[in-house]
C-alpha cells in the first residue's frame, strides 16, 4: 500500500499544481463502490483447475491496485497463473478522486496443481525444485564473489553469458546507456559499506506454494515470512511481505535511498549463486542513481566450499640450469619456430604467481580480438644459435632479423632488433625490447609452451604475458 500511495501522490501533483493556478478546479468525483466495475474470472479453458485468473478493472479514470496473494499489479487488465491448488484471496482497490476505495475481496479456488508454471530451470535453481526449499546466504566472506555487495549501472540486467558484459548488448547484460560496475572487495566493504558479521539466511520454497522466509540476524533478528514470484521472461523476482538480506549502513550503501524492496532484477542465477539488484532511486551522499546488487551463495555451496590452492601456477618463476633457457628457446642449432597460442590461451595477467585466463575467450573483444587472430595466424619468431644467438621474425609476411641476449640471473631476454609479434593499434602490443620468462616448463615445452612477460605492474605484482607455443 505504501508503494501505491506514492504512485497516487505522484499522479495528483499535476492536478494540484494546476489547481493553484486556476480557482475552482477539482480532482474529480470520488466514485462509490457501486460505481466501480471490475471482474475476477478463472479461465477454465486454459486450466480446468482454475489456475489461470484474469483480473479486469472496467472503470475508466481509476488506478488499479491488485493484490493477488503471490504478487501485486496496477494494470487495468492482468493475468495471474497459480501453480498450486488452494484458496487465494484477491484484494482490489482503486484510486479515484484523490482517494483510495477498497472493493470486496474475491476468493478463487484452484483445485489442481499446474507445475508447468514453476518447472523452469530458474525456479529449480532458486528453490531446489517442486516440493523442495533452498537456503541462501550473503557471500560475506567473498567465497565466490568479490564480496556481498556490488554497484552497477541501472541498465544492467540478466547476464545471459554468465559473466561481465562486452560487445553484444543484450547477450551480455547491458540493456541501455548506463552500463558499468564496481565490485568492491572485502577490505572496502567492511566497515565502509556494511557492518561485518552474520546476516542470517533467506529461504525460497516450492512446497505447496512459493514461500519465502528471511531470518535477518543483522536487523535485530527479525523473521519475515512471505511469498515470491519469479518472472522467467523478464528475469524479475517479486517478494511479497518481506525483503532480501541486505546491508545495514544506510548512509553508506544507500538502503534509505531505495524505494522498492519488493521487486528485484535477477542479474545471475544458477545452482550455487544468485545476484539480485535493487535500484537506488533517491540521492544518497550525493552519489546519484545506481543499482545495488547483493551477491548470494547457497548454504549447501558455502558449507561444502573448499578453498582453492593458493600457491603459484605450475612453472611460475622457473629456475634454469646454465644454458637451459637458451636450449629451450632454440632447441637444436637449427632453431625453434614459435607462434602465439591464438587457438588456446594467448594472453594472461599473472598476479602473485597465479594466472587469470584459461582460454582466449576470457579476454575476448576487450583484449584478444579478431585483429590479433589475423596477426597470430600469419606471424612467427625463429630463435636459433647458428653463428651466435639470432632470431628471425615474420610479421604478416614481413621478415626481419636480429640478435638476442639472455640474462640467466633474471630470466630476461633482450631483443636487439624488432620486438615480439606486434599488433599495431592494439593497447596490448608489446612495447619493450626486454621480456621476462614468467612461466616455463622444462621437459614439457612441446606441450605447454612458454610465457613471455612483457610488462610488470609493481602495485599488483602482476605480469602481462603472452603465451608462445612451438
Amino acid at each position: 500500500m505504501k508503494l501505491y500511495q506514492k504512485i497516487l501522490a505522484m499522479l495528483m501533483l499535476p492536478v494540484m499544481f494546476s489547481a493553484c493556478k486556476k480557482d475552482g478546479h477539482n480532482i474529480g468525483k470520488v466514485l462509490d463502490k457501486s460505481e466501480i466495475q471490475y471482474s475476477v474470472t478463472q479461465d477454465l479453458t486454459a486450466d480446468p483447475g482454475g489456475n489461470t485468473v484474469i483480473l479486469k478493472n472496467a472503470t475508466p479514470g481509476t488506478l488499479s491496485m491488485w493484490d493477488y496473494g503471490t504478487g501485486t499489479s496496477n494494470r487495468m487488465q492482468d493475468t495471474v497463473k497459480y501453480a498450486f491448488a488452494g484458496d487465494y484471496v484477491i484484494r482490489f482497490s482503486v484510486a479515484t478522486g484523490g482517494e483510495v476505495v477498497k472493493l470486496d475481496s474475491v476468493v478463487v479456488k484452484v483445485t489442481k496443481d499446474n507445475l508447468n508454471y514453476v518447472n523452469d530451470p530458474l525456479w529449480t535453481a532458486v528453490s531446489g525444485g517442486v516440493g523442495q526449499e533452498k537456503e541462501w546466504l550473503l557471500d560475506t566472506k567473498g567465497i565466490y564473489f568479490s564480496g556481498p555487495l556490488a554497484f552497477y549501472g541501472v541498465n544492467i540486467g540478466w547476464l545471459k553469458a554468465g559473466g561481465p558484459w562486452a560487445d553484444g548488448a543484450f547477450a551480455t547484460g547491458c540493456y541501455g546507456g548506463d552500463c558499468w560496475n564496481w565490485g568492491p572487495g572485502i577490505a572496502d566493504i567492511y566497515p565502509n559499506m556494511m557492518t561485518s558479521g552474520e546476516y542470517g539466511s533467506m529461504t525460497f520454497g516450492l512446497k505447496g506454494t512459493a514461500s519465502f522466509k528471511a531470518v535477518k540476524t543483522m536487523e535485530n533478528g527479525v523473521v519475515q515470512n512471505g511469498t515470491y514470484y519469479l518472472n522467467v521472461g523478464t528475469k524479475m523476482l517479486t517478494i511479497n511481505n518481506a525483503s532480501i538480506l541486505r546491508g545495514y549502513k544506510p548512509a553508506k550503501n544507500g538502503i534509505t535511498g531505495i524505494s522498492d524492496w519488493t521487486n528485484y532484477k535477477i542479474i545471475s542465477l544458477d545452482e550455487n549463486t544468485l545476484q539480485l539488484g535493487v535500484i537506488r532511486d533517491k540521492d544518497v551522499d550525493g552519489e546519484g542513481k545506481c543499482m545495488l546488487v547483493y551477491n548470494f551463495i547457497s548454504k549447501e555451496f558455502s558449507e561444502n566450499y573448499v578453498p582453492p590452492v593458493t600457491g603459484p601456477d605450475e612453472g611460475f618463476d622457473p629456475t634454469f640450469k646454465a644454458g637451459e633457457l637458451l636450449a629451450m628457446l632454440t632447441g637444436a642449432t637449427s632453431g625453434r619456430l614459435w607462434k602465439l597460442d591464438a587457438a588456446g590461451n594467448p594472453i594472461d595477467w599473472i598476479a602473485k604467481g597465479k594466472g587469470w585466463t584459461k582460454t582466449h575467450a576470457d579476454s575476448r573483444d576487450w583484449g584478444w580480438n579478431n585483429s590479433w587472430d589475423l596477426v597470430a595466424a600469419d606471424s612467427w619468431i625463429l630463435f636459433n644459435r647458428i653463428g651466435g644467438q639470432k632470431y628471425t621474425r615474420s610479421q604478416s609476411g614481413v621478415v626481419t632479423t636480429g640478435t638476442f641476449t639472455i640474462n640467466e640471473a633474471t630470466n630476461e631476454v633482450t631483443l636487439n632488433g624488432e620486438l615480439l609479434i606486434q599488433n599495431p593499434g592494439s593497447w596490448m602490443t608489446p612495447a619493450k625490447h626486454t621480456f621476462k620468462v614468467v612461466k616455463a616448463f622444462p621437459g614439457k615445452v612441446e606441450s605447454k609452451g612458454i610465457w613471455f612477460g612483457v610488462d610488470y605492474n609493481t602495485d599488483k605484482d602482476e605480469w602481462f604475458s603472452f603465451h608462445y607455443i612451438l
